[in-house]
């Protein structure tokens, strides 16, 4: 029989949950990669006009592509990251605090990639960019992923699958109306806050619950204060229908 040590390796190493983690570990490291190939070869550009010489004329990305793939790629990733993963972790107690600094992570990130077009040294606001990533997604990896796949009610497998979707541009599915109550009560706010980050602004939809969500609502207004919406449309002793609405795109 295998040592207890060599079975537990076994056994996680096929668990869904450990399998998602290793799949968005992997795509991280292909983000960093790319994004460390455009920002030196946006340095080797700069030399070169610097130097006063022309381009060797290879094949390789245009000099904007740094610029193309942070507004682009780099961005599409953030977002997807932020409707899945940090969504279904904005409502629990143990990881809303931790959402809300990956949240300032990627406010700042976003600011930096708007400073690329706006002149200056790319290469340099590359580095930037690679510095600032690198601790986002490390957090990402040690704290975020580790933490979904403890948190009850969250899905990471299923979290990571809606991630894709979005990345290969797809839609997630969008229900209207959101019926909780057969939904196991640890597991009802991670659906209810991941369904409210897919909305746009003006956009709204609507849980039925066996209660007054009372304890949800004080969760919104620790989390999205200001940004959303809140109207009863039914309030029956066992039959309670809310209306949750975004107002604006918060961070």
């Amino acid at each position: 029989m295998a040592p207890t040590s060599e079975v537990f390796i076994q056994a996680t190493g096929t668990d869904p949950a450990v399998r998602a983690q290793e799949a968005i570990r992997e795509d991280h490291e292909r983000l960093r990669a790319e994004l460390a190939a455009l920002t030196g070869q946006a340095a080797r550009a700069g030399q070169a006009v610097r130097a006063g010489q022309e381009g060797d004329g290879g094949s390789g990305p245009e000099p904007g592509s740094l610029a193309e793939f942070c507004t682009g790629e780099l961005r599409r990733r953030m977002s997807a990251t932020d409707r899945t993963l940090y969504a279904a972790a904005s409502g629990a107690a143990e990881t809303r605090l931790l959402v809300r600094a990956l949240r300032r992570g990627l406010s700042e990130l976003d600011r930096h990639i708007d400073a690329l077009g706006a002149g200056g040294d790319p290469a340099a606001a590359g580095r930037v960019i690679e510095a600032l990533l690198a601790v986002q997604l490390s957090v990402e990896e040690t704290v975020l992923l580790p933490a979904l796949a403890a948190l009850p009610g969250a899905d990471l497998r299923s979290l990571v699958a809606d991630r894709d979707i979005l990345l290969s541009g797809g839609r997630l599915e969008d229900p209207a109306v959101l019926d909780v109550r057969e939904i196991p009560h640890g597991r009802r706010h991670p659906r209810i806050f991941a369904r409210y980050a897919r909305l746009a602004p003006g956009e709204a939809f609507t849980i039925v619950n066996n209660h007054d969500p009372k304890p949800l609502r004080r969760e919104f207004e620790a989390t999205h204060p200001g940004a959303y919406t809140w109207d009863y449309d039914e309030s029956d002793p066992e039959l309670w229908r809310v209306r949750i609405g975004r107002t604006a795109v918060d961070g």
